[in-house]
């Protein structure tokens, strides 16, 4: 498997503008984004096969991993680094079957602790908290504190936080354990997604990861 690094990452828009989409994630990865997560919930098969297999191939060359959201079979068919599982979603055990025993296969652990123990044992690789705030893209979403990332050091997995998350409210999230921040708005939304992306990477940095 991949090590996963700590810092940003980078959670894609759905759209049809597949050059568009590509211009993004590489201007995330020039800002320090270290891992990138394909998610498209259209029945457009073809375009989300194109679209997974280009951001592949960008992602292979700038040594960045892609993870599939949702979806083991597409992610299997371009070759991407693991998939990102819901509680509806699938088990990991199928998706490592599935994906290979190198797969990244992550884990939407919401604002459950008792979750998190379940997807640890069952082999999740990271295991991913939020929403922490008020979020654009999922404005129903669960609400989890601070406190859980903490918590949620005892399962010795990466903890990814998402929801919300800017540049300002972040360092609260990686003070408290955050491997990884997951974002889309405050990097799709900028004027300059590269300056955003650095303005996240620069908060590891300055936390000595």
């Amino acid at each position: 498997m991949p090590a996963l690094r700590r810092g940003l990452y980078l959670l894609t828009p759905e759209t049809t503008d597949t050059a568009a989409l590509l211009r993004l994630v590489g201007a995330a990865i020039a800002g320090g984004a270290v891992l990138v997560q394909y998610r498209d919930k259209s029945v457009d098969g073809p375009r989300r096969l194109q679209q997974a297999a280009q951001l592949q191939a960008l992602c292979r060359a700038q040594g960045v991993p892609l993870i599939v959201n949702d979806d083991a079979k597409l992610a299997q068919a371009v070759g991407a680094a693991g998939v990102h599982l819901g509680e509806h979603d699938g088990d990991i055990a199928t998706a490592k079957a599935l994906l290979g025993a190198d797969a990244i296969i992550g884990a939407s652990c919401y604002d459950s602790l008792d979750r998190a123990a379940a997807m640890a044992a069952a082999g999740a690789d990271y295991l991913a908290f939020g929403s922490f705030y008020p979020s654009p893209t999922k404005p129903v979403a669960r609400r989890a504190e601070p406190t859980l990332l903490r918590a949620a050091a005892r399962f010795g997995k990466p903890r990814v936080a998402i929801g919300g998350i800017t540049p300002d409210n972040a360092p609260a999230l990686v003070e408290a354990g955050a491997d990884l921040l997951a974002v889309l708005s405050a990097v799709v939304d900028a004027a300059d997604p590269r300056a955003a992306a650095q303005a996240f990477a620069r908060h590891y940095r300055t936390s000595g990861a």
